[in-house]
């Protein structure tokens, strides 16, 4: 047997019981909207049954409403017209997903506000009626009004109902949080471990909260806000209050709404953010605790579902290990995810493979429905999984979903055939020894640091319009050791160790870092450190920040700077492009920066966009050096050329890599692994130098293979 997870359904008992064998499963589990019969219970595989603690609790929801989860909620800016302004709290939501809570506790936290000054009106020059606010206006002012409201469909429910055709009931919401929640959620805890003896792990599907997912009234912008990494959904009257009293401060909704702009993961965090993380953190692992102990008492593990309602689980806290997990799951489209789950301390790491078993994606296509080729959708998804794997060792796959959906796409089978003898195969090598990385060591800096390690804030489909998930998305499966880092820790000694240090995103968000380059500290640390060898790769506006001499605080690294506009009656430095090479595949698909400027002229032109505009430069600063790239886009075709630019930049060679751009390989002791990432036949060269080798390795590929040569 393997260790796979197969999803089983009731009524399909034949189906689900060949294709464990087929597949070599050693689990068959259930899953949403699914149920498994006594056959399958009963036929010697292992049981992973599926539970979300704030899912299925209608009942007793509907006799404590109080218990219902809670967010504030912005409305859109409305223009006075005359001294009088009536704003409909509800008119921008979906009423189905919310409602207006106007008790006395949550309305001490509503707040209006002038959006033409910023500035927070007084409560006595607005009432509140019926669902309605009325302000005392000035006309032609704008205005929002802040409030708290109920959740009252659970957001997973809600997608299911409107995407996959659910008809059971609808699903609300239970808020851990809220007065008697804990002690009702432990005695069903109880309750379902001493009725589900067959069940053998018990996977939380996930902990407290959902990501934040607020939909809209109007069907030609329903979602309205949607963030896998915010913590906008943890809100409640008696956790703001306990808040206050802990930390010896309120938070206003404005704290949460930010201009109704909300609190997305890719804004540079605040202080206040950062304290209720930490505040909500520590009651979803000591919660969770309570659960997962109640789990294992009764002899079952514990796994968690890093999606869905992960909120507050926070792998990378320093404190995940509190809730004691056996085993943590993660679905993966991308190999960042794949790194995303591989490094959190569990003992069991499993991943899900896609495409669900669903009739259409998370992308809104179709899959197992008339149009959907779910086995090339399976290959391409494998094929960036792939890479990843080579770099860190996964014990666990599954799939997920109704396995019924199946049975009439026989070519989906036959690549899951091969995913799964491909998965196996470079999980035995993990077990002989960990892979080779080369000598060049990556730090990526961005005002999370290491807590959103390997990624940004769900899966690429989502968050492909920052250049930093294409960065590591890329990094995930090339051989160097990444690590992630803060500002902060940059003066602290991040840097000891480092050879290149990457900088990637927009201006003033999270991952360029915005009000981070203040720091004056922060620019000398980086600039000595570069001085004296290190490499800054900075893409698309990194170190962005206004108000000083430069715009990019690491141009005087770079040698390049992005002008606003300030620049307009200035000249410009004439060039000479350095490189034969021809980048135009390189840099394909690139945002056209027409605004990018040489400083000094000492930077050398590697490639230029469309309209002659530097695209790639490098800049040599004492021992170091500054590479600047314009932009970045992840394909599997120049992920090789990214990786030449970081190994070259820090050793001179490209030694280790192969010279072919659709092969990657890698090293595990006597053992070199190579894959190839396109549609058809590949030859490539790789030159390996280690303690005990120093060789070159050929080989020819077919179309997408996966080939291992012994190197004794």
């Amino acid at each position: 047997m393997r260790q796979f997870t197969l999803p089983g359904e009731a009524g399909y008992e034949a189906l689900t019981l060949t294709l464990a064998k087929r597949w070599g499963a050693d689990v068959i589990r259930d899953s949403d909207g699914t149920k498994l019969s006594d056959e399958i219970l009963h036929a010697g595989y292992q049981i992973y049954s599926t539970i979300c603690p704030i899912r299925e609790h209608n009942p007793w929801i509907r006799e404590n409403m109080h218990a219902r989860q809670m967010t504030f909620l912005s409305t859109q800016p409305r223009i006075a017209e005359t001294n009088t302004l009536s704003i409909t709290l509800m008119a921008d939501f979906f009423s189905e997903q919310f409602s207006v809570c106007d008790d006395i506790n949550a309305m001490k936290y509503w707040q209006v506000y002038d959006r033409t000054s910023n500035t927070l009106l007084p409560s006595s020059q607005w009432r509140y009626e019926n669902g309605v606010v009325t302000i005392d206006a000035t006309p032609f002012v704008q205005y929002t009004v802040s409030f708290l409201a109920w959740r009252n469909w659970e957001e997973i429910s809600m997608y299911n109902h409107t995407t996959n055709n659910w008809t059971k009931e609808k699903l609300m919401q239970l808020n851990p949080y809220a007065t008697g929640a804990m002690d009702y959620l432990k005695n069903w805890f109880i309750h379902w471990c001493e009725t589900h003896a067959d069940s053998d792990v018990v996977r939380f599907t996930a902990l407290h909260y959902n990501f934040a997912w607020i939909w809209g009234s109007n069907e030609r912008n329903r979602h309205l806000f949607t963030d896998w990494a915010s913590y906008d959904f943890t809100v409640c009257t008696e956790a703001l209050d306990d808040f206050e009293k802990e930390m010896g401060y309120a938070l206003t909704a404005e704290d949460f709404v930010r201009q109704g702009k909300y609190n997305a993961t890719h804004r540079v965090p605040d202080q206040k953010k950062l304290d209720w993380m930490a505040f909500i953190g520590k009651f979803v692992r000591s919660s969770t605790r309570e659960l997962v102990d109640i789990v294992q008492s009764y002899g079952k593990k514990a796994y968690v579902f890093y999606d869905d309602s992960w909120v507050g689980m926070e792998p990378y806290s320093g404190h995940f290990n509190e809730m004691n997990f056996d085993g943590l799951i993660k679905c993966v489209f991308s190999g960042y995810e794949v790194r995303l789950c591989a490094d959190v301390p569990v003992k069991t790491h499993e991943i899900r493979f896609h495409p669900y078993l669903f009739p259409v994606g998370l992308g809104g296509l179709p899959t197992f429905s008339p149009g959907g080729e779910p086995e090339k959708d399976a290959m391409h998804y494998w094929i960036n999984v792939r890479r990843a794997l080579l770099r860190a060792k996964i014990e666990r796959s599954g799939l997920g979903g109704y396995l019924s959906l199946t049975q009439d796409y026989p070519k989906f089978l036959d690549a899951m055939d091969l995913i799964l003898d491909q998965f196996e195969a470079i999980s035995k090598l993990h077990d002989v020894s960990k892979p080779e990385t080369l000598k060049t060591k990556i730090a990526v800096l961005h005002a999370w640091g290491d807590l959103r390690r390997w990624t940004l804030s769900g899966h690429f489909h989502e968050t492909d319009q920052h250049v930093l998930i294409h960065v590591i998305e890329a990094l995930s499966g090339l051989p160097f050791d990444v690590k992630f880092i803060c500002f902060d820790s940059v003066k602290d000694g991040a840097l000891d160790g480092i050879d290149v240090v990457i900088n990637a995103g927009n201006a003033g968000d999270a991952w360029s870092g915005g009000k981070h380059w203040n720091d004056a500290e922060l620019v000398q640390k980086l600039t000595q450190w570069v001085y004296d060898g290190g490499t800054f790769v900075g893409i698309g506006e990194p170190s962005a920040t206004d108000g000083f001499a430069t715009y990019l605080r690491m141009a005087h690294v770079l040698g390049v700077d992005v002008d606003n506009g300030e620049y307009a009656c200035h000249g410009k430095w004439q060039f000479d492009v350095a490189s034969q090479k021809d980048y135009t595949h390189f840099t394909k698909n690139w945002t056209i920066r027409n605004n990018v400027r040489l400083t000094d002229g000492n930077a050398k032109v590697i490639a230029v966009n469309e309209n002659n505009i530097p695209n790639i430069t490098v800049n040599h600063f004492g021992k170091g050096k500054g590479i600047y790239l314009a932009d970045f886009k992840f394909d599997h075709s120049v992920t090789h050329g990214f990786g030449s630019i970081l190994l070259q930049a820090s050793t001179g060679s490209v030694d280790g890599l192969t010279d072919n751009a659709w092969v990657e390989c890698a090293v595990f002791g006597d053992k070199v692994a190579f894959i190839n990432n396109a549609n058809k036949p590949q030859k490539a060269r790789v030159y390996i130098k280690n303690e005990k080798y120093d060789l070159t390795i050929a080989t020819t590929l077919d179309a997408y293979e996966y080939l291992e040569m012994d190197l004794s």
